[in-house]
């Protein structure tokens, strides 16, 4: 349906998490008057309803993912059974009944708890300032495949994390955020996968109080990453009563799931 340039950017004001569903609302009420438009007095009719029965749309917590299962070039994992098995903690854990014992039936957006999945370090998803952030990530090695020294890879690392001198190649794993490119840009199999897994993020928000999620050290696999998420969600619901797990989440916790999981794959 085609939209006017008004309700367009009335639109935009909406937050981004649920934009999607009120372009779906406005275009139901155009219908529904019986318009082949979107004007700017159905974004404000469709905005009015929705916040009314906000509660009725709350399901307890928000599952995200980016667009690399559409065929996204970046793409590191295929995650979508992983995004599956996410979702069915969720559904185990039961939010939606933890939140209304604990807050009450008028439930907002803010109280859902969030988690984003991203297929490569460029996050589209915007894992950084979600509750639980999950990050898939590849580490270069070195095979013994001898290196051309053409530079592809180097020209390749956005991080500046490889170094080509002396006949030599080195990579700065402090830098590497594992996206791969150097290793698909390497003409001679010189740099191949080594570690996959996933990085993960905690305690990230947007708000008044806006923070960045802090990322736990080393990479994790999908088992591992399922049983912090676990934690995380046991964490929220002993403390929250209703609070965002950022503002319950500690310094404390954090370190005492650095050490539980340690970040080491098999």
């Amino acid at each position: 349906m085609i939209w006017t340039q008004e309700a367009e950017n009335a639109v935009m004001n909406v937050p981004f998490f649920v934009r999607k569903k009120v372009r779906a609302k406005v275009e139901e009420q155009a219908r529904a008057r019986g318009g082949s438009q979107v004007i700017l007095a159905d974004v404000k009719a469709a905005q009015a309803r929705f916040l009314k029965r906000m509660d009725k749309e709350i399901q307890g917590y928000r599952v995200e993912a980016c667009f690399g299962a559409g065929g996204c070039p970046n793409r590191i994992l295929e995650s979508g059974r992983f995004l599956e098995k996410i979702e069915e903690i969720f559904q185990q854990e039961d939010l939606l009944g933890f939140l209304r014992r604990h807050v009450g039936e008028n439930l907002k957006f803010h109280h859902e708890f969030r988690l984003a999945l991203a297929d490569c370090p460029n996050a589209c998803s915007q894992p950084q300032i979600r509750d639980v952030g999950v990050i898939a990530a590849v580490d270069p090695m070195r095979s013994d495949e001898p290196c051309s020294q053409c530079g592809a890879c180097q020209e390749a690392c956005r991080e500046n994390a490889v170094r080509l001198s002396d006949d030599s190649l080195k990579i700065d794993m402090g830098l590497c955020l594992g996206c791969g490119q150097c290793i698909h840009a390497c003409p001679t199999g010189t740099l191949i996968r080594s570690q996959e897994g996933y990085r993960v993020l905690l305690g990230g928000k947007l708000g008044r109080h806006p923070r960045l999620a802090s990322s736990l050290p080393g990479r994790y696999s999908e088992d591992e990453v399922l049983a912090i998420v676990r934690d995380c969600i046991h964490l929220y619901k002993a403390r929250s009563r209703g609070r965002r797990f950022s503002e319950i989440f500690t310094e404390e916790d954090f370190g005492q799931l650095a050490r539980t999981y340690h970040g080491t794959l098999p």
